[in-house]
């Protein structure tokens, strides 16, 4: 059936079939036991359907501890996961709710919290020589953004 509609084509052949250059999904979890599951599975199937299968163990482990994070500093609320692959490196970013306190001391017992539930995170990234950290969230809402970027050379010798 033809559309009339001059944005939407009925030809398929123009849609770039999946490689790692064309890795990029977001989606939102429930802040939830059963989140890190789903974060865990639809990473396993984003890189195999881009071909990153090679990364998969140490991406895996890095998604599961920062949802998990997430989830312990907002229950009940949404996370927020963003998988990119740019530069031969796949950038890990989730979002959550919970706002930097105003009071310095409890900031700061908030950040070395939040720092010691990343612990396996920082072993695994540190392994893969890749980067990761956390911050004040950029969106409106506030929250927490924490990220990890994995590249793909040090996963590969992990």
């Amino acid at each position: 059936m033809a559309t009339s509609c001059p944005i939407v084509t009925d030809d398929v052949s123009e849609v770039a079939a999946p490689s790692p250059d064309t890795l990029a999904y977001s989606f939102t979890l429930p802040a939830g036991a059963a989140s890190c599951r789903v974060a865990r599975a639809a990473t396993r199937v984003v890189l195999k359907v881009h071909g990153l299968e090679g990364l998969t163990d140490a991406a895996v482990q890095v998604v599961s501890e920062l949802a998990a994070c997430a989830c312990r500093f907002t229950p009940g609320e949404d996370v927020y996961v963003s998988l990119r692959y740019r530069e031969d490196a796949l950038r890990v970013i989730l979002y959550d709710g919970h706002p930097r306190h105003r009071h310095p001391r409890v900031a700061e017992a908030c950040e070395v919290r939040r720092r010691a539930a990343l612990r396996v995170l920082g072993c695994v990234v540190r392994a893969c020589e890749g980067e990761w950290g956390f911050g004040e969230g950029r969106e409106p809402g506030g929250g927490t953004r924490m990220w990890a970027v994995l590249p793909g050379w040090g996963v590969r010798g992990w």
